[in-house]
């Protein structure tokens, strides 16, 4: 396992892409600079609907947040959370529950700039700088411990991360070390890029790649295993354009007659009974 001992020192060279300002970039955000504009046609490049994978991923994450949110949940811990952008989490929860705490960690120094500016009027909402290669440093971190409350149930997310990491990192650790953390009741939200020997999965692999050094397709065997044996919620692990927590009865497309960039994002919610 990688030594996670040290402190997250921040990295504020704006010549290196990052995940979460390419991110912003192919959504069409302006918090980004040359470097990730260069990342971002790199994936418009090898998938030219990268624009509308990445507005699946958020997709999911809107689905999972409304679920936790209207089963209970009311502070929720966003790892990787990049720069604000369309339906936060913040903003997802809030509308279900006007007291539901978010607190956002990420280790781009520039989504804690931008972060807090927008935030600044939002007392149920906090961003601190930290990373997931490190998890203890965000359990100690003075400002996640003074605003989630780690014994009651929370809503631990993993959205359009998973992928940046390679196994041999060993990440499903990290996020152990997170779950552990959470009580009784809590849940795991994750996203991530599925590998089924698609071309198109293939493809985005090669973009990831080659416009930040990272972004590897995973086997849904090996998703799953990163929820480390918690029961999903049906539908279990699916596309996000077919997956519906807790809405059994809803009618959704056969996975055969989704199109091709839809069938790269999968999305599972575990629960921690």
């Amino acid at each position: 396992m990688a030594d996670n001992s040290e402190q997250y020192v921040p990295d504020f060279d704006i010549s290196r892409p990052t995940i979460a300002r390419v991110y912003d970039a192919i959504l069409g955000g302006k918090d980004n600079f040359k470097a990730d504009r260069e990342g971002a046609a790199a994936y418009m490049n090898h998938v030219p609907n990268s624009r509308e994978v990445a507005i699946d991923n958020r997709k999911g994450l809107e689905k999972g947040v409304a679920y936790m949110a209207r089963h209970g949940i009311d502070q929720f811990l966003d790892i990787g959370a990049g720069l604000p952008t369309m339906r936060n989490t913040h903003q997802v929860a809030q509308e279900i529950n006007p007291e539901a705490k978010v607190c956002y960690v990420d280790n781009d120094p520039i989504v804690l700039a931008h972060g807090r500016a927008l935030l600044a009027d939002n007392k149920s909402t906090t961003i601190v700088t930290a990373d997931l290669r490190n998890p203890q440093s965000i359990l100690d971190h003075e400002e996640v411990n003074g605003f989630i409350d780690f014994t009651r149930p929370i809503g631990l997310m993993v959205v359009g991360l998973f992928m940046h990491f390679h196994d041999s990192e060993e990440p499903g650790e990290w996020v152990k070390h997170l779950l552990d953390a959470c009580p009784s009741g809590s849940y795991l939200l994750m996203t991530d890029f599925a590998d089924t020997g698609e071309e198109q999965q293939k493809a985005i692999e090669k973009a990831g790649l080659e416009s930040l050094g990272n972004g590897w397709v995973r086997k849904p065997e090996k998703i799953l295993a990163h929820f480390h044996g918690l029961p999903l919620v049906e539908p279990g692990l699916d596309w996000v354009s077919r997956w519906f927590p807790g809405e059994p009865d809803r009618e959704v497309p056969a996975a055969e007659d989704l199109e091709p960039h839809l069938r790269i994002m999968m999305a599972g919610l575990g629960y921690k009974a």
